[in-house]
């Protein structure tokens, strides 16, 4: 069943204080992206400055949300909490904070193609969206430069 949404694509929306590099990491992963994938119903990323932010439905503090509205006649969005990078680049170095950053990010893209597909609600949900992550970040990985 075909739809005609009003928009489609991947935007990028980062507030003041995100770090330069992961700045720079997800609107490179972005590129890739809409390269790769389709985003039949426009999604925005959102990169936050904060350490977690809180989800939605629980309350909890995390590093990603994905929000999708019940009318799917409205645009979904994704929070990332990008405050840690810094603390994650001590502990781990850049490459493995970046990925782990990006991680999130395909983590919540996950989330949203099960939105598109009504299959948000499912238990498999979160093993599906670690799925996608894990897939996504692999075929990144194939075309980055390595020494």
């Amino acid at each position: 069943m075909k739809h005609d949404y009003p928009r489609q694509g991947l935007r990028i929306r980062s507030e003041p204080g995100v770090h330069p590099e992961v700045r720079r990491a997800c609107l490179e992963f972005g590129q890739w992206l809409r390269k790769e994938f389709e985003f039949p119903i426009r999604v925005v990323i959102y990169l936050k400055n904060d350490y977690r932010i809180k989800s939605q439905v629980d309350k909890e503090l995390v590093t990603g949300t994905f929000f999708g509205p019940f009318d799917k006649a409205e645009e979904p969005y994704i929070r990332i909490a990008t405050g840690d990078y810094l603390e994650l680049l001590e502990e781990i170095g850049q490459d493995d904070a970046l990925a782990t950053i990006l991680g999130t990010f395909a983590h919540e893209l996950g989330h949203y193609y099960q939105w598109i597909d009504d299959e948000l609600d499912d238990e498999e949900a979160e093993e599906g969206a670690e799925n996608n992550k894990e897939y996504m970040l692999d075929l990144y990985a194939q075309t980055r430069d390595h020494p």
